[in-house]
C-alpha cells in the first residue's frame, strides 16, 4: 500500500473559514455562538492530529456531529483497506432489497460446507447442511464480522449489486472486490491486490453508516416509505450489537449497556497491519459519525493493546468527549438519530 505523511483536510471550509475572514464590529448571540464552535473544532482538529502524529503507522479519520455539522479530518479521502468495514455495503444493499421487496429478512438461506472460510465467525464451525434466515446472515456478518456469513450474502445479493449501490449512493473511492477467502469468479480491477477484499477512505465510509443512522433509504427527490424506520432499526440493532468493542466504543462505554442499550453503533475490520472502525456515537449534545482507519501499523499482534487499536480508541475519545462532554445517551440510538425528518440528497459533505 502507497504510504504518505500524515496530513490533515477540511471539509465545506469549516476551519478554514475560522482562522480567517472578515471580523464583525458586533456580533449576535447567535454568530458568536457558531464562532465559539469553529474554534472549538480548530484546536480538536489541533489535538486529533498531535495524537495521531504519535502512531506508528498511517491514521486516516473523518468525523463529524450530525445536528452542529462540526467536523475534524486527516487524510480523509485517501484510498484504504475497509478490511470487513467494507460489509457495510453489503448491509446497505441488504436493506435497500428488503425495501424494494426483491429480499426479505426472513427469507432463508442455506449453508453448506464448500460455503464455510475461514477468520471471523463462528458459522464455518457449524454442521451442515444449515438453513439460515438472511437477518441472522447478516446480523453475524455485522456482529461477529461472520466471514461464512459474509460470502453467503454476497451469493445472495452479488457484488455488482453491491458496486451498483455503491455508486448509486455517490461514492467513488469504495469498492467491493470478491468474496473472502474464494477466488475471484470475474476480472478484478488492477488495484485489487493493493486492497484485497475491498477498498474505501474514511469519509465515504462515514457517508454510508450516516446514511444508515439517518435512515435515508430514499434516493435524491424520492419520499420515505412507511416501512423505512423497521428495516432502520433492524440494521442499526445490527450495529449496536457489535461484538469487538476495543477500538471506538473502548474508552466511551464506561459501564456495562448490554441491557441498558449501547449509544454506539459500529463495524470494525482489521489485518494484520489494519486497524479500522466506522461508528454511530450518541451524545447527550447530539449523535455523531466518527470513522478512523489505520494502516501500515508497526503493531501487527492480535492482543487487546493493540496499539492501533488503542490509537483509534484515544481519537474517539478525544473527540466525542470534545463534543458531547455530558457523554452518551443510549436512547438516542434510533432510525433518524432523532434529527427529524431530514432531506434525502445523502449525507454529510
Amino acid at each position: 500500500m502507497t504510504h504518505s505523511f500524515l496530513r490533515s483536510v477540511t471539509t465545506a471550509g469549516v476551519l478554514v473559514f475560522a482562522m480567517g475572514g472578515p471580523r464583525l464590529k458586533a456580533q449576535t448571540p447567535a454568530a458568536r455562538s457558531a464562532n465559539a464552535d469553529r474554534a472549538m473544532d480548530q484546536v480538536l482538529q489541533q489535538k486529533i492530529e498531535a495524537i495521531a502524529a504519535t502512531h506508528k503507522g498511517h491514521v486516516t479519520l473523518y468525523a463529524t456531529q450530525l445536528n452542529t455539522g462540526k467536523t475534524v479530518a486527516l487524510d480523509a479521502d485517501r484510498q484504504v483497506q475497509t478490511a470487513s468495514v467494507i460489509k457495510l455495503t453489503i448491509l446497505f444493499e441488504a436493506m435497500e432489497q428488503v425495501r424494494d421487496g426483491k429480499a426479505h429478512w426472513e427469507e432463508k438461506l442455506t449453508l453448506d460446507k464448500a460455503n464455510a472460510v475461514t477468520g471471523s465467525g463462528v458459522l464455518t464451525f457449524f454442521d451442515t447442511s444449515l438453513t439460515i434466515t438472511l437477518k441472522d446472515v447478516l446480523t453475524m456478518m455485522v456482529i461477529v464480522s461472520d466471514n461464512t456469513a459474509t460470502n453467503l450474502a454476497i451469493d445472495r445479493f452479488g457484488a455488482s449489486a453491491v458496486n451498483a449501490r455503491i455508486a448509486w449512493l455517490g461514492l467513488k473511492d469504495t469498492h467491493l472486490y470478491k468474496k473472502i477467502g474464494k477466488p475471484a469468479t470475474e476480472p478484478m480491477p488492477a488495484d485489487q491486490p493493493q486492497f484485497g477484499l475491498g477498498k474505501t477512505t474514511a469519509h465515504e465510509m462515514e457517508m454510508v453508516m450516516e446514511r444508515i443512522g439517518r435512515c435515508q433509504l430514499a434516493g435524491p427527490g424520492e419520499e420515505a416509505q412507511p416501512g423505512d424506520t423497521a428495516i432502520c432499526q433492524t440494521a442499526l440493532s445490527m450495529l449496536r450489537n457489535q461484538f469487538y468493542r476495543n477500538t471506538i466504543p473502548r474508552y466511551l462505554e464506561k459501564l456495562d449497556s448490554s441491557e441498558s442499550g449501547s449509544g454506539i453503533a459500529s463495524k470494525t475490520g482489521s489485518l494484520n497491519a489494519v486497524r479500522n472502525d466506522v461508528a454511530i456515537v450518541v451524545g447527550k449534545s447530539g449523535p455523531m459519525v466518527v470513522s478512523i482507519f489505520t494502516y501500515g501499523n508497526d503493531d501487527k499482534s492480535w492482543t487487546a493493546d493493540n496499539e492501533a487499536e488503542m490509537m483509534i480508541a484515544r481519537l474517539a475519545k478525544e473527540i466525542v468527549e470534545s463534543w458531547s462532554p455530558a457523554g452518551l445517551d443510549g436512547k438516542g440510538l434510533i432510525p433518524g438519530l432523532g434529527l427529524g425528518a431530514g432531506s434525502n440528497d445523502g449525507t454529510s459533505k
